[in-house]
């Protein structure tokens, strides 16, 4: 397909650089087949059916971003995925002054060598000393806020806590599943008294979902790979809860992708360990998940090309329309909107 079908004018100001609080208080736009209706995310107890499971992502976000100089350049890096002990491919900001077996200074005593660049665009960094890359991160590296906030304000000591859903377990992520950052146990206190089950999984979110699109046709885009898991006892307890007649509702894009992934062509899921580069667009099948609760994405993102293979194009640009219209907050930080397409 091509990919300017799913562009969209949005307006600066809807980019939410906060999220809300309290957490449960963000907006809910509610989205099914034939009607939208606006709620509040601390509704969805009433809005899912006894039985329902949701699904989220437990992985933590780690502080993967690092300021640093190779000589008098300075050069920003993102760490993306671990590929070794000591080894992370990143995405260097200044690129251009970096060469193979440049050393990179981050401060703090934190310093890496530049080895190979991928065609991503990505380098792979060896860091220095024997201590765990982890510690180092503690040390030097900041919250790896989305391009289109960091790029509006610096991330700061209340992104620390807020840039993590209330889950996150598993490091590992270098951005959060943001879809998750509304619940609360109040939330889960609600959602189970009312019959809905929860479920996690992990994949660790790699900095690739931020990066734009830049082929006409979907066909030509190539997904980054990111490191996921569910065990057998997650895989079993799913099984049962869509056996016994309950909805599978993954909470955010990331659940969504590493769910089918693991599913068969029969919706049975499958204990899963390993890379996921799975790239969802209409036309694609569904096999395991019946809706999804998620934020709003960018305009000729792969988040919103999955969501509209969802629920329909026809569907999600007038869905988007409405949202904006009323004021709704995008993005990382902002509401979000939970897709029934069987209403």
């Amino acid at each position: 397909m091509r990919v300017d079908l799913f562009d969209f004018e949005l307006p600066a100001d809807r980019i939410a650089l906060r999220p809300a609080s309290p957490r449960d208080s963000a907006r809910l736009l509610v989205v099914s087949e034939n009607r939208i209706s606006d709620q509040y995310c601390a509704q969805l107890p009433t809005l899912l059916r006894r039985g329902d499971a949701l699904i989220f992502n437990d992985t933590r976000v780690i502080p993967a971003q690092l300021e640093g100089r190779r000589g008098e350049a300075r050069i920003g890096a993102t760490l993306h995925k671990r590929v070794g002990p000591r080894h992370w491919r990143a995405f260097l900001r200044n690129a251009k002054r970096v060469r193979e077996g440049d050393h990179i200074a981050f401060g703090e005593g934190v310093g890496a060598v530049a080895l190979e660049k991928a065609s991503d665009g990505s380098v792979l960094l060896a860091f220095d000393g024997d201590e765990p890359v982890e510690a180092l991160l503690a040390r030097a590296g900041r919250m790896p806020l989305p391009p289109y906030i960091a790029g509006r304000r610096p991330a700061d000591a209340r992104d620390q806590e807020d840039y993590q859903t209330m889950f996150a377990r598993a490091e590992g992520a270098v951005a959060a599943p943001t879809a998750a950052l509304h619940f609360t146990p109040r939330l889960m206190a609600a959602l189970a008294e009312a019959g809905i089950g929860h479920e996690t999984l992990t994949l660790h979110v790699g900095a690739g979902t931020f990066l734009p699109v830049k082929a006409e046709d979907t066909n030509d885009h190539v997904m980054h790979g990111e490191w996921g898991r569910i065990t057998p006892e997650a895989a079993e307890r799913l099984n049962a809860a869509r056996a016994a007649g309950g909805r599978l509702i993954p909470v955010g894009t990331t659940s969504l992708r590493l769910l089918e992934s693991a599913a068969d062509e029969d919706g049975t899921i499958r204990p899963f360990e390993g890379e996921t580069d799975i790239f969802i667009t209409p036309g694609y099948r569904f096999r395991a998940a019946d809706g999804l609760v998620t934020n709003f994405h960018l305009p000729r993102s792969t988040l919103f090309m999955l969501v509209s293979a969802l629920m329909g194009l026809d569907v999600m640009r007038p869905a988007y329309a409405h949202a904006i219209r009323e004021g709704y907050r995008f993005y990382s930080y902002g509401d979000a909107s939970l897709l029934l397409p069987e209403g």
